[in-house]
Formats: C-alpha cells, structure tokens, sequence
C-alpha cells in the first residue's frame, strides 16, 4: 500500500471506529506525517484532542507514548537521564518518553519554557542529547502537542520560536448537533469503547512508500509562486508585525504536496494551497497591538490574507504539462 490516498483511507475508516465527526484533523494529521512535520492541537477539554492522537497512532501502528504536562516536570522526565548503577560502577541510560514514533506532549502550555525547550531539538534535529550523548530518535517522529485556549492562570503561553516548529496548529471545535448525538448513540451502545477498540491497518513500509510518493508530487512553477505571494502578503498585511517565517514557506509546500497525493493527485493545486495556509501560518504570525485591540485574531487574518492573493488559472498551471 504505497498510494498516500489508500494509505489516509485505511486510517480514517479504522479511525471511524471511535471518533465522529473529526476527518479534517484526521486528514491534516496524516498530511504531517507524511512530511515529517509536528502538530499543536488546541480546543477547549473534552473535544477528544489527546484520542484523536492516540486513535492516529494506533491506526498507523507507531509506537504512542503520552505525556501529562504540569509546572513540576523537568526537562528529563521527557528526553531521560543518566543513573549510577552502585551495583556496577556505570551509569546507565535511562530513555524518557520522547523515545516514541508518537510523542502527545498533554497542555504544553502548563510546562515552564525550559521543559517546553527541552522538545526543540528533538522536533528540529530529529536527536536528543542526554549527559553529552546525542541519540538518534525513532523514524518516523512526530510530537503532537495540545493545548486549552480558554484556562490562562498556570500556563507559560509557547514562544514564537516554539510555534514556528509545529507543522501545523488544529483547532478541534465543538461538535455540531448531528454529529454529538451521532457520539451519544455510539457510546450509549458501547460505553467503553475507546482507543484500543483501533487496530493496526498501515505498516511502517506503507508509510515509508506513501511518504516518498508525497516527495514525488510535482508542483507547478505558477502554483510555486502562487505560495511566495501567499508568504509575501503575510509579510506585508498592515496587521501584522512579523509575517510567515520561510520555514513556514517549506511547511506550506510540503504540505500542499501531501493533501494532493492523498487527493489522489500526483500534481499540486490553487486549492491544496489555500486549505492549508490557515493551519500552516495562522500560529507563525504575530499580530501588531491596533489589530490584536481590534480584535483581530491571527485566523482570520490570514484567511483574509490569502483570499486577497489572486491565484494562478488553471491554464497555468496546465502550461506546466501536469493537468491532462
């Protein structure tokens, strides 16, 4: 199973045991996995944030390790430590949770910054260094790390620079009417259904091939274009004081590249564009003070942002020889 599409289809129909009405977080997780990004998850308690993560990573059999942030954790609780072993003379190697395909890093936000720097390097370079040490982490890794809007007292909000890692930012809203009475049935037949209700439906090869077959997408030299003038606006929106960063330019390509193939598409287009530049920017942007007075939130103007980029015909990007 190299194809991408087939690869997102078997997660979300073995995903669908358990949840209702989240394809789109659902989708956008596997994007990132497929790109090797990290994901910030944020809604208010009780939307399902740290199942959806465990539900994912049960589907795609990668190893699934949970994290509960509080203000009292240490930077070792999450990459390891060193122990003297008295009864060997030696200090042993004591790996902490990071270790894992899957790291769900529960409110980071109620982690103090120097916990919250402590997965920096391990979502940047892909290592850890333990008592001078570098180690390798597993492949593929991926930190999902969540976080509630509306609860501030005890929290250290994440620095720009810890924003700008994540891939993408969620948010995971309140179910509308249909689909909680949808859950209300599911769980009244099946109180106990949960997480372990999911079995394993891709292998490490598929996502290894699927992964590829995203690197393989071809993107047009107008749609290329079409994502520096989407950058570009950002830079220059009056409401803003820093725009999207160019890791934040990479983010939207390889993404855009993703969503395509899980289309079903080995080319990308306007549109793999414009539905993920909200979730790939929106948390990279800073806000100016008038705006954030007006109140004005990074969301919405992005999403203004980018409707305000004309973007390329479909005779364009037909030029390029990849629409037939």
């Amino acid at each position: 199973m190299s194809d991408p599409a087939a690869v997102y289809e078997a997660i979300r129909e073995a995903a669908d045991e358990v949840l209702v009405g989240n394809e789109r977080v659902l989708e956008r997780l596997t994007v990132s996995a497929l790109t090797g990004g990290h994901v910030l998850l944020e809604g208010v308690p009780g939307v399902a944030k740290t199942t959806i993560a465990n539900v994912f990573a049960r589907a795609t059999g990668l190893e699934f390790t949970r994290v509960q942030m509080t203000p009292d954790i240490l930077p070792a609780d999450i990459t390891g430590t060193k122990v003297y072993r008295e009864s060997t003379g030696e200090f042993e190697l004591q790996r902490g949770p990071v270790f894992a395909n899957v790291v769900v890093a529960d409110e980071i936000n109620r982690a103090t910054p120097k916990t919250q720097s402590a997965l920096l390097e391990a979502m940047e370079e892909r290592t850890v260094t333990i008592g001078g040490e570098t180690l390798s982490l597993p492949r593929p890794f991926m930190v999902i790390a969540t976080q509630n809007p509306i609860e501030m007292e005890g929290t250290f909000e994440l620095p720009e620079a810890q924003r700008d890692r994540f891939q993408l930012k969620l948010v995971v809203d309140l179910p509308d009417r249909d689909v909680e009475r949808e859950l209300i049935d599911r769980f009244d037949a099946e109180p106990n259904l949960g997480p372990d209700a999911v079995s394993q439906v891709v292998t490490e090869a598929d996502l290894s091939a699927a992964i590829d077959a995203v690197a393989d997408v071809h993107v047009a030299s107008a749609v290329a274009e079409y994502v520096l003038d989407v950058i570009a606006a950002t830079r220059d929106d009056p409401s803003l004081e820093h725009g999207a960063s160019p890791r934040g330019t990479l983010a939207l390509l390889h993404t855009a590249k993703a969503r395509a193939a899980i289309r079903g598409r080995s080319y990308v287009i306007p549109d793999d564009v414009k539905a993920l530049a909200e979730p790939v920017l929106a948390h990279r942007v800073v806000v100016n003070t008038d705006a954030e007075l007006a109140g004005e939130s990074p969301r919405e103007i992005v999403e203004r942002t980018v409707e305000s980029v004309e973007p390329p015909e479909a005779r364009a990007v037909e030029a390029d020889g990849e629409i037939e």
